[in-house]
């Protein structure tokens, strides 16, 4: 299979479906940033050495990558596209309130950047949240979305922040506390 098409020299690309659309519709960008968030999480599962995590990084990668598929999807779709279900939305807020039990409680906003890991999972998140603010954009122009995506990238994001937390203490670091008066 060829990587180039020349079908998109003209900053044009094809929807699943069919439709051609400019590469900056808005579709492209909600997809483009879970493509982002998907190589994002890479990093985070290089540096991750529990290998627990990285499979659960790998298993939400590839969920990602069923969510790009449903954004990208516009029209009839010869194939039966790949689902996001509560289901998954419930192994990531398992995963949470595992995580939070075992962490302090927060009453202020922390600042990336205790190591390398903590820094990369709180990039992720922010595309993450990039992600969720475009599937919000998509509904506001009327572009029918299954509720469920929105659900599953808010508690991700979620995810992603006490991912982090969790990480940056294991090495046996603090939270880095906002100080508002600096």
């Amino acid at each position: 299979m060829k990587i180039y098409t020349k079908k998109g020299d003209r900053g044009e690309t094809s929807l699943i479906g069919g439709k051609r659309v400019p590469k900056n519709h808005i579709r492209v960008e909600a997809y483009g940033t879970v493509d982002e968030l998907v190589s994002s999480l890479g990093i985070v599962k290089t540096l991750e050495p529990d290998v627990y995590y990285r499979d659960f990084i790998l298993s939400v990668q590839n969920k990602l990558l069923d969510a790009g598929s449903i954004l990208a999807a516009e029209g009839t779709v010869a194939k039966k596209l790949p689902e996001v279900t509560q289901s998954d939305v419930n192994i990531l807020e398992n995963e949470i309130d595992r995580i939070n039990d075992a962490l302090p409680a927060l009453d202020c906003f922390i600042i990336p950047g205790v190591n390398q890991l903590e820094a990369s999972i709180h990039l992720s998140r922010c595309i993450c949240r990039r992600s969720e603010r475009n599937i919000v954009s998509l509904t506001e122009n009327n572009i029918q979305i299954p509720e469920i995506l929105l659900e599953y990238f808010n508690r991700l994001s979620d995810f992603l922040f006490v991912y982090a937390r969790k990480k940056g203490r294991e090495q046996n670091s603090q939270d880095i506390l906002w100080n508002k008066n600096e």
